[in-house]
């Protein structure tokens, strides 16, 4: 046997020289013994989140209470309760000291009287003030329609000037003359023609009406004063000068 695969060879080895070497092949070799497993390789990338998956059955009854879930949204605010009764009135406190009697208080309007009065003398010497009485009269220098005089005056605490006797009379127009314009007074007539009333609908008693007047006859309502401190019933649209009294 071992004589007949060697002369075998010995043909094929021969017969394949013989020939050109590019178109004889060799024969395939006995498989060698495979090798021993390498050292293991690195966990892969964690792959990508799945989907939740679908809720599992109710346990039984009896079971423990799984975790808290989270918050949900605020509800809507309820409707207010009852209101409670009102508790009891609490007892008077101590009295305290009369207004005369605080020295801190009266150092205080003590203080602000000075500062008033010299913010009074500045706006006096400017033309901006007069005093007569117990009031005061201003104008801040513009001329409007008595609807906007009022509102002026009242706006600011005031009322148009009323003069109710010649001193006011006589200080309304020692503005007047500063300014050399004519100025509305706090004067209408009322629903009789020549009926003349102050701004709270009571019938003036002291007038300084200038020689024929006045002569509207129930068309001119309202009242202006001249710069020599007569007075004339005037249409109310015309623009006059604001004086205010406080």
């Amino acid at each position: 046997m071992y004589f007949q695969l060697s002369i075998f060879v010995t043909v094929i080895l021969v017969t394949c020289h013989a020939q050109s070497l590019d178109k004889c092949a060799a024969a395939p070799g006995i498989p060698g013994t495979p090798g021993q497993n390498g050292v293991p390789g690195r966990d892969g990338r964690d792959g990508m989140k799945g989907d939740t998956g679908v809720p599992g059955p109710m346990g039984p009854p009896g079971g423990s209470t799984g975790p808290p879930g989270r918050d949900g949204l605020t509800g809507a605010p309820g409707a207010p309760g009852v209101q409670g009764i009102q508790g009891m009135k609490g007892d008077i406190g101590l009295p305290g000291i009369p207004a005369s009697q605080d020295d801190e208080l009266q150092h205080q309007l003590v203080h602000m009287n000075k500062r008033i009065k010299k913010l009074e003398g500045v706006l006096f010497l400017d033309g901006k003030i007069q005093h007569v009485e117990d009031k005061i009269l201003a104008t801040n220098g513009k001329e409007v329609d008595f609807k906007t005089s009022k509102a002026t005056c009242e706006n600011v605490g005031g009322s148009i000037a009323t003069p109710m006797n010649a001193a006011e009379n006589s200080a309304i127009l020692t503005i007047l003359k500063l300014h050399n314009r004519y100025a509305y007074l706090g004067i209408i007539e009322g629903e009789t023609p020549g009926d003349f009333q102050d701004l709270g609908g009571q019938h003036v008693n002291y007038t300084n009406w200038r020689k024929n007047e006045p002569s509207g006859k129930g068309k001119e309502n309202c009242v202006e004063m001249f710069t020599d401190g007569t007075w004339n019933d005037k249409a109310c649209n015309q623009n006059r000068l604001t004086v205010c009294e406080f």
